[in-house]
């Protein structure tokens, strides 16, 4: 018989929250560094104004990232990652380097 699943809600919640359509994305544009608003929609090719905004107001009410209200004049919205933020660095290099292993492989697979 086999093992009993252990689920983990812990787990479920943190890749339901980066997994999202578009977070995973919004979070790697600010690995970088802080970023406007208008830098983070023209750098997610696809992503729509109203589909950004939900997702970093998700994001920001989850503690993962920060938005910094310089009032200005002209006040200036920026979006930073916050220290929980910056801990997923691993886990999503790891997914680039996991996707590139991934993608080499159907390219060698597909040639050979």
């Amino acid at each position: 018989m086999p093992a009993k699943i252990q689920h983990n809600h812990d787990f479920q919640h943190a890749i339901e929250l980066v997994g999202k359509r578009w977070s995973g994305a919004a979070i790697w544009a600010l690995m970088s560094g802080p970023r406007r608003y208008n830098e983070l929609l023209a750098g997610i090719p696809g992503i729509s104004d109203r589909v950004l905004t939900e997702r970093l107001r998700e994001l920001e009410l989850e503690g993962v990232v920060e938005r910094i209200v310089d009032p200005g004049p002209p006040v200036r919205v920026t979006y930073r990652l916050t220290e929980a933020g910056k801990r997923l660095r691993p886990a999503f290099e790891e997914m680039v380097n996991w996707a590139q292993q991934r993608k080499d492989a159907r390219y060698s697979t597909a040639a050979g």
